[in-house]
């Protein structure tokens, strides 16, 4: 039987359609699980660093972050890291909150194709985040028809946006049905541990309590990819923060990162961002310098 992520129950407060809640330095949050739920989910990180793992997509972010995810889209939580003013944003709400008929009207059309493209995950550039960002941190502060003014505001202006990127353009998709099966979960939190080391398919498979033969279709069909991509993926992940925030030379990143093998770490990182890893941190200082 097809595993799925862990099913979220998402509460918005009494008398509100939407739930809107910041995490801080001093208030951060925890539960970093593979999940899902029905609602759309908007996250702006401010100051802070983490992974993105949004359906098939994983990379690394730093300094800031603005991501809207469609229903159902399986997601991990993301800031791992906040800096002392940094916090993290996060705006759920179902798509009809506003009503079957509010959503039909003709100048709803622009936001409904908007949601249908955040099923695959929307990762938004510099221009678009300055101006959002701000906009969607005042939302703590209001209750009311205000808050839904200015989400319908938010939500405009991403949805005229042409700085974005989607994450998942395969159109990788999970089923909605709710799963008390936590085996994804168990395997993307072993890995996040130990992807410096080996890990070999038994010491996996034996995580979950399955044959080697059965965890390998299993995963291939519930993610889309072989554990020993996903693996490779963390390592590579892994490499581009140290490239950004190390001054480590690309030798020792390689070995930092669980690569026993120069030549195949640097085609395993050209395969999963298009460029060399020397490449990748010139990109890096330039865009410092800017």
């Amino acid at each position: 039987m097809k595993k799925k992520p862990t099913f979220e129950k998402i509460s918005p407060d009494f008398g509100s359609s939407l739930l809107v809640k910041q995490h801080t330095l001093q208030a951060q949050n925890q539960r970093a699980f593979w999940h899902f739920h029905p609602e759309i989910e908007l996250v702006y990180v401010n100051k802070g660093q983490g992974k993105r793992h949004i359906g098939n997509h994983l990379s690394y972010f730093n300094n800031s972050m603005l991501v809207l995810i469609g229903s159902n889209l399986p997601h991990n939580g993301f800031a791992d890291r906040l800096t002392t003013s940094g916090s993290e944003t996060i705006v759920q709400f179902l798509p009809d909150f506003l009503g079957d008929k509010f959503m039909d009207m003709p100048e709803m059309k622009e936001i409904e194709n908007l949601f249908q493209k955040a099923k695959k995950g929307i990762l938004y550039q510099p221009e678009t985040k300055k101006i959002v960002g701000p906009k969607i941190e005042a939302l703590i502060e209001m209750e009311g028809l205000p808050r839904i003014y200015s989400l319908l505001e938010i939500l405009h202006i991403m949805s005229e946006a042409k700085d974005y990127t989607l994450l998942n353009v395969d159109g990788f998709a999970f089923e909605t049905a709710p799963q008390d099966s936590n085996k994804i979960d168990k395997v993307f939190n072993y890995v996040n541990k130990n992807f410096k080391e080996p890990i070999s398919l038994e010491e996996i498979s034996d995580v979950v309590s399955m044959t080697v033969p059965a965890f390998c279709r299993y995963f291939k069909k519930a993610t889309g990819k072989t554990f020993t991509k996903l693996v490779n993926e963390y390592r590579v992940v892994h490499a581009t923060k140290l490239l950004s925030e190390s001054n480590m030379s690309i030798t020792d990143i390689c070995y930092e990162c669980g690569f026993n093998n120069f030549s195949h770490f640097n085609n395993t990182f050209n395969e999963f961002t298009g460029k060399s890893a020397s490449e990748y941190r010139n990109q890096i200082k330039l865009i410092l310098q800017q």
